[in-house]
């Protein structure tokens, strides 16, 4: 991550949330504004009758909660083969289970509700999603500076995952997506603290 970018992405986040709390799908780039927003989807029982309906803020919560447990996968895989302190790599190793277990339960829902399994975020710099310009940079790294870096994006983007599923709880209109929302923040706050005892955590988030 940027250094210089930190300020404009902790700005970010907070747009991010509000969008989700009122119905939007989340913070993207402003490239991204343009692009048609999904529609509540609504299921429908074997009768044929409406059964649940989702409303846009469970659409953009479960649209962006996909795509970043995805790419943290991506640098927690890394993380696990090439950290240079053990208990990092112990810890990436749990952490990607743990979001791989999360990621199949969001892709349930978006079968549920009805709404394709692409990444409507590709090519988005959203705040805690780790881009594949973060994924270059942590290849690049060795030792110390690419544990440093691991912290650093893994912390952002349970940090962010965290906050967003927090406006799904208070905002969103499905109880299954708000159930899950619930665990996920419960796993973040749990994983946040373990982090933060890591070592090199103290001097690495400052």
């Amino acid at each position: 991550m940027n250094p210089i970018g930190l300020p404009l992405r902790r700005a970010a986040v907070l747009v991010l949330l509000g969008v989700v709390a009122l119905g939007g799908a989340a913070g993207c780039s402003p490239a991204a504004d343009s692009a048609p927003r999904p529609a509540p989807a609504q299921e429908f029982s074997p009768t044929g009758t409406p059964a649940t309906t989702s409303t846009a803020t469970d659409v953009g919560w479960v649209q962006l909660m996909t795509p970043m447990n995805q790419q943290a996968v991506k640098l927690l895989t890394l993380a696990a083969q090439r950290a240079a302190e053990p208990r990092i790599r112990d810890f990436a190793v749990r952490l990607r289970i743990g979001q791989e277990a999360e990621l199949s339960r969001l892709k349930t829902l978006l079968t549920r509700m009805g709404l394709p399994g692409t990444d409507v975020h590709a090519g988005h710099d959203m705040p805690g999603m780790v881009t594949e310009r973060d994924l270059e940079a942590a290849r690049a790294a060795e030792g110390p500076a690419f544990d440093r870096l691991v912290l650093v994006q893994i912390r952002d983007h349970l940090r962010q995952s965290a906050q967003v599923s927090r406006s799904e709880i208070t905002s969103g209109g499905r109880a299954d997506a708000r159930e899950l929302a619930a665990a996920l923040v419960t796993a973040r706050e749990t994983s946040l603290a373990e982090l933060e005892r890591l070592p090199g955590a103290v001097r690495a988030l400052g």
